[in-house]
């Protein structure tokens, strides 16, 4: 059976829809950069979600091909997840969505060497026919977070950031949003089959001890 990392690693994939205090180890990702609304039909978001899947299948898929990944073990991939910032702001300003900045990312199994990476992108141009130029490899240590399930319309957000920072105050804790510590989002429902009130979206913030 397929590793499966939303299952086998619930505390970052499944948490209630209360919010938690979590530590969030080193993580490797492929990652595209970019600006503007994610909801704009041919913008850069769309095509950056097709790069994400072109290199995450490719080396899904390397087991069939030509190049054998050293510690390679069959896996579901990840679920699609986004980085966000919008400048001058800590709080995300769901109004002004053409000044987003994100990177959205798939998660990289931890048998994937960034030469593996390397040849994957080149494999996925090959292959695709695309320019995969802007995929890189991304490793990340979020550490100490705030996070919760939402349940409803991204656009509804707000009330759970709401909940979890009131949570965290509680706590002992302030937001730590930065320039290097992003609001985080893992997208576990597919919003081409789900209606909105239903989408399941993981929302994860850096804090720090006051």
């Amino acid at each position: 059976m397929a590793f499966d990392y939303k299952k086998e690693y619930k505390d970052y994939y499944a948490p209630k829809n209360k919010p938690s205090i979590i530590t969030v180890p080193v993580m490797n990702y492929i990652a595209v950069r970019g600006k503007g609304d994610p909801n704009a039909g041919e913008g850069e978001y769309k095509k950056a979600i097709e790069l994400l899947y072109a290199v995450a299948y490719t080396i899904k898929m390397s087991k069939k091909g030509c190049r054998q990944i050293e510690g390679y073990f069959d896996y579901v991939v990840p679920p699609l997840e986004g980085f966000w910032q919008q400048e001058g702001t800590e709080e995300m300003d769901y109004s002004r969505k053409q000044d987003l900045e994100w990177i959205s990312v798939i998660r990289l199994p931890d048998f994937v060497t960034e030469e593996d990476f390397a040849w994957a992108v080149a494999e996925a141009e090959r292959k695709k026919k695309i320019d995969a130029s802007k995929a890189e490899f991304l490793r990340c240590e979020e550490g100490l977070c705030v996070q919760c399930m939402h349940i409803g319309s991204y656009d509804d957000e707000p009330e759970t950031v709401a909940l979890m920072h009131q949570f965290m105050e509680k706590e002992g804790y302030s937001l730590d949003i930065t320039d290097k510590r992003l609001h985080h989002e893992i997208y576990l429902s597919d919003p081409r089959k789900t209606v909105p009130e239903k989408l399941k979206t993981v929302i994860r913030h850096p804090i720090k001890k006051v």
